[in-house]
């Protein structure tokens, strides 16, 4: 498995492995990272975070193959994620739109979970965790067969 995170140096990082910069998107420009995930697994990981008491997810893209998911994550998250099978990307807002009426930022993408629907970011500690768990009930699935 293979992860992959940004290699440009950031500020301190709290122990959820981000930057404290405030709610995605805000101060306008700064942008969200998305750390994106098999399909399958992050499926499991959606299931997980809405059962979760109190920890929203926050918004998820999904591509139009179905193959990976996408989550949004505060700003920062790329500079320590390191969860294996999943990668972690800088956007610096490109592309990144949550008005009213959002257009997903990439073409051959939709949101599985759009602005309105669901929390701004997920806390990356709270979807390392999620990820996690959905990891071990894959592996746990596919070993019953």
């Amino acid at each position: 498995m293979e992860t992959s995170r940004s290699s440009v140096p950031r500020a301190a990082s709290t122990a959820a492995g981000h930057t404290p910069t405030g709610e995605c998107g805000e101060p306008p420009g700064t942008g969200c990272d998305v750390v994106t995930v098999p399909a399958r697994q992050g499926l499991e990981a959606v299931d997980i975070l809405r059962r979760g008491a109190g920890d929203g997810v926050g918004l998820v893209l999904h591509d139009d193959g179905c193959g990976t998911l996408g989550f949004v994550v505060p700003p920062g998250t790329a500079a320590a994620w390191d969860v294996p099978g999943s990668t972690c990307t800088e956007t610096d807002g490109r592309g990144l739109s949550l008005d009213a009426h959002p257009e997903p930022p990439v073409d051959g993408s939709d949101w599985l979970l759009p602005p309105g629907e669901a929390d701004l970011a997920t806390d990356p500690a709270v979807l390392r965790a999620a990820l996690g768990e959905a990891a071990r009930l894959i592996r746990a699935a596919d070993d019953c067969r």
